[in-house]
């Protein structure tokens, strides 16, 4: 049984994801006093008294606005409430109650889902300030005052919580998930390959470069495989980078691809490959992820007999520094190819998390060093003495030799592809860590 989802949610600037990173324990939502920095759903876990909840934090809710991104975060906000078993609504004491206040508690009030009344930013200690009690206004009972900066407060507002929701709503097991990062430039279509896959709005798509911020949670179930799909800001080269706020989305993203297992990796498939593409698959490289090189916008090119086959092979030259990854040319619009797409993502994930035995690592070396002998220098010769997998995600293997600095990089290329061609491994990176005998 999934966990229950708590929807954070109030008007623009009251401190919802302040109050969200200070729950879940970290600074997983971006927090800028510019009003609108949260535009999507960002999910993160919480537990309290041994209970798991899922908390997400919403965009503000502006209940009269022209604006498309504004109208949109409205939107991702009703979708959450929808969703969630109770709902948190967060006010702030510092400017009363306001007409918003007034319009989010009557929206919430037509839900018919619980609602927990926040006040934040009471921040001193000592008596309740008088403006506090301005708050029971809202016919939404009792208020709780809150300091989200402090953590004052947050544990009667998750007690509240906890009241609503009957104790059958609460699972214990860990749900074992593959999580897959979708990592990208900008308008490269990340978002919308989230939204096809979920059969839903999860993230907001426009043509306005930028609107993804945050890094934000999918969880899917296929086949029976539990899928983490993590929307990420799309990365520009530096010098570009000049708003501070999409400085913290780059940050998130980096953040996305540490906690992935995958990275799918999306290429324009109308503007073809780019420089900051490379820099992109170079992050996920770097930090040993398992790859794949989906080409998007597959449906808007003009095609003839060869023209994949030639895209392929221009692909194949641009991403040589990971020869290893899988491509494919999929369509997030039309749902081109998805379903293929979930077997990559398995197949890869399983490849970065194989276990090789000692013995049959040592056949292959042993037929190995049989056919190219290992290098020497000045009459010495390098002796590889035995190879062992040491870890996994990335598949790592411990080397001991004689002379570590005879244990030349094309040597250890072709060890590489003396292993993948017995064992696959494809996907993911493999590392070598080289030790001369008697090293600790």
């Amino acid at each position: 049984m999934a966990k229950p989802i708590v929807a954070v949610v109030g008007r623009p600037n009251v401190g919802k994801s302040t109050l969200f990173n200070k729950i879940i324990g970290q600074r997983l939502s971006i927090v800028d006093d510019t009003p609108g920095v949260t535009r999507d759903r960002i999910y993160g876990d919480a537990e309290w008294q041994g209970r798991k909840l899922m908390l997400v934090d919403t965009g503000g809710i502006e209940p009269k606005t022209d604006d498309i991104i504004l109208a949109s975060m409205r939107v991702q906000a009703q979708l959450a409430i929808d969703t969630a078993s109770v709902i948190i609504f967060v006010t702030d004491i510092t400017s009363g109650v306001t007409a918003a206040d007034m319009d989010v508690a009557a929206m919430l009030q037509k839900s018919g889902k619980p609602i927990v009344l926040c006040v934040n930013k009471c921040d001193g200690i000592g008596k309740t300030p008088m403006e506090f009690y301005e708050f029971y206004n809202l016919g939404l009972g009792d208020p709780i005052a809150v300091s989200s900066v402090h953590g004052h407060g947050t544990g009667d507002l998750l007690d509240a919580v906890l009241e609503h929701i009957p104790s059958e709503e609460f699972s214990d097991t860990e749900e074992d998930i593959i999580n897959v990062a979708i990592i990208g430039k900008p308008n490269a279509g990340k978002s919308s390959l989230v939204n096809k896959i979920a059969g839903e709005e999860r993230s907001i798509v426009s043509n306005i470069a930028g609107t993804t911020r945050d890094a934000i949670d999918t969880r899917i179930e296929k086949n029976g495989i539990k899928y983490n799909f993590i929307d990420t800001a799309g990365l520009r080269r530096k010098s570009k980078v000049e708003d501070k706020i999409e400085k913290y989305s780059v940050l998130r993203a980096k953040m996305a691809i540490e906690r992935a297992d995958v990275c799918v990796i999306m290429i324009d498939a109308v503007d073809g490959f780019t420089e900051q593409d490379s820099k992109v698959a170079g992050l996920a490289l770097e930090q040993g992820k398992a790859c794949i090189i989906a080409i998007n916008k597959w449906d808007a090119v003009e095609k003839d007999g060869t023209t994949m086959d030639s895209f392929r092979k221009k692909l194949m030259v641009d991403f040589s520094f990971m020869p290893y990854a899988p491509m494919i040319f999929i369509s997030a619009k039309t749902g081109q190819r998805i379903e293929r797409l979930f077997e990559l993502i398995k197949y890869v994930n399983e490849q970065n998390t194989m276990r090789i035995s000692t013995g049959m690592l040592n056949d292959v070396l042993a037929d190995a060093t049989a056919r190219v002998q290992p290098p020497s220098d000045k009459g010495k010769r390098l002796k590889i003495y035995y190879m062992t997998q040491a870890s996994t995600k990335p598949p790592t293997f411990v080397c001991f030799c004689n002379k570590a600095e005879l244990f030349h990089f094309s040597y250890q290329r072709y060890l590489e592809n003396q292993i993948r061609s017995t064992f696959g491994l494809e996907g993911t990176p493999v590392r070598f860590v080289i030790r001369e005998r008697g090293d600790k």
